[in-house]
């Protein structure tokens, strides 16, 4: 059923891709992003295809986390109640530790975690206060075994953010909140982020995998592999492949 969806990294990617499949599912949405010129051209051509439906846009640094909850707030007030929090926000700078760029695997550590988290506060915060709601964090499925080389700090990220989602259904679970908490483990989608990725293997473009996450987005499951063909049967292997093995893989 139709609702109101705040997505985060609206911009462009994974979110710009899964903002034009829920508009096109009838969603009103609350996009946030840094680039705000390019969240104005996503309103604007969302519109023109979808006049019926309402698209807020807001200039957000997932990294300012006091704006976070600001920004989240102000979206709640505007459309009075969120059905949908999407903390899809990230990036992926990380490099071989040791290698004198704590820099970027610091930049990619606080983006990937901990400016999640400030979401997923300000999002729960919300969704308490409403009694109702789905909370969806955008893992990968690098977060199911701890990856080498320039991947290791954003499996890591992933890992963390797939435990805090985890945390979180059990005590809602526990509670017998209506609540939803879902937690997608992307593949390889071809986006930004990943463009100069040479080894990516079952890789498929932006379009068919927004539409695959959109579609486990409602679902509403727990936890979700995207596209389900053939990831969730590799991530099986991945958990379970000895050391030696998995590092003549990368």
């Amino acid at each position: 059923m139709p609702g109101n969806i705040l997505i985060t990294g609206a911009s462009s990617g994974l979110g710009e891709g899964m903002a034009r499949e829920f508009a096109a599912r009838g969603n009103n949405l609350a996009l946030c992003a840094r680039r705000t010129e390019r969240l104005d051209q996503l309103r604007d051509e969302l519109l023109q295809a979808h006049p019926s439906l309402t698209i807020s846009v807001r200039s957000l640094d997932v990294n300012n986390h006091d704006q976070v909850f600001e920004v989240f707030r102000a979206f709640r007030d505007e459309f009075g109640i969120l059905d949908r929090f999407i903390v899809n926000a990230g990036i992926g700078k990380g490099q071989p530790l040791g290698t004198g760029r704590f820099d970027a695997n610091r930049q990619t550590a606080e983006t990937n975690f901990v400016s999640a988290l400030a979401q997923m506060e300000a999002a729960m915060e919300i969704l308490r206060q409403q009694g109702r709601g789905q909370l969806v964090v955008v893992s990968s499925v690098t977060a199911v075994r701890g990856m080498p080389k320039n991947v290791t700090t954003y499996a890591a990220t992933k890992a963390g953010l797939a435990a805090l989602a985890e945390g979180l259904r059990v005590e809602l679970k526990k509670s017998h909140s209506p609540i939803r908490v879902t937690t997608l483990y992307p593949g390889y989608i071809r986006t930004a982020i990943n463009e100069k990725v040479e080894n990516a293997p079952f890789i498929v473009d932006t379009k068919t995998g927004c539409h695959a996450m959109v579609k486990a987005i409602e679902s509403e499951k727990p936890e979700v592999y995207v596209p389900r063909w053939p990831w969730t049967p590799i991530s099986f292997l991945l958990k379970r492949l000895p050391v030696p093995v998995l590092s003549r893989l990368f």
